[in-house]
């Protein structure tokens, strides 16, 4: 019986790893970079549960369970049922502020080669500062409050709305996870939004596009000295990669 239990269980957990990966919403919990490694390493779990399932259960000399090893696989059992069962009915989801709100903002250090330097703004033309990513101008903005390397610089960002704690009347972030291995270590990284009343018009969590160009920052409880003035705010769908890396 126990063998059958543990056959039904990661036949469940392979079939749900296979049909996110096929779907694309693997990413929604791991770098992209690991969707075919753990496609292969959900094959080879399948090649296991399909011989388990065909092999001869051998007699068995051992003793009867005791009842602590009994509660103790029922325990086991009904734990991996509920992960198989969350895999499948839990639609998938991106994650939203409500991870963020455990998180510090643009507060982890970044690894090499993810965002930009301001060497390399130095050197860039208006063309690629418009596309400049919220990770592209959140580490500039770490790096630097020098006003003088953010005027006049094109700003066309995406990402979802999270209010500024130190002003959420007049403040929000547009904000994106980052991620090195999977959502376990996902880290928000936000570019500071100046917009009186924003609440009027938006909602913690939409996605929006906003258009504009950085100026120090009006808000006078805001911790943040340089803020993007938009010229526009557009409600957006979710991008198919939310995250970025």
């Amino acid at each position: 019986m126990q063998r059958w239990r543990g056959v039904v269980l990661m036949t469940v957990v392979v079939v749900a790893t296979v049909w996110l990966a096929l779907t694309n919403q693997l990413i929604l919990y791991i770098h992209p970079r690991y969707v075919v490694f753990t496609v292969i390493m959900a094959a080879v779990g399948l090649v296991f549960v399909v011989a388990s399932a065909f092999l001869r259960e051998p007699h068995d000399h051992d003793e009867p369970p005791t009842r602590w090893q009994n509660t103790l696989s029922v325990t086991a059992a009904a734990l991996s049922l509920a992960i198989a069962v969350g895999i499948i009915v839990v639609p998938p989801a991106t994650l939203s502020s409500a991870t963020l709100d455990q998180r510090a903002m643009n507060a982890t250090g970044l690894s090499e080669g993810q965002g930009q330097t301001v060497g390399q703004a130095a050197t860039t033309s208006d063309a690629a500062f418009a596309r400049f990513t919220v990770l592209d101008w959140s580490s500039l903005l770490r790096q630097s409050s020098e006003l003088s390397l953010y005027e006049g610089k094109p700003v066309d960002v995406v990402g979802f709305v999270s209010a500024d704690p130190d002003d959420p009347q007049n403040m929000f972030y547009v904000s994106r996870f980052i991620i090195t291995c999977c959502a376990v270590d996902a880290q928000p990284v936000g570019v500071p939004v100046y917009s009186p009343d924003w609440q009027q018009t938006l909602e913690i969590d939409d996605w929006v596009r906003v258009t504009g160009g950085f100026d120090a920052n009006p808000s006078e409880q805001s911790t943040e000295s340089i803020a993007l003035l938009p010229d526009e705010t557009t409600v957006v769908e979710q991008p198919g990669e939310p995250y970025l890396y």
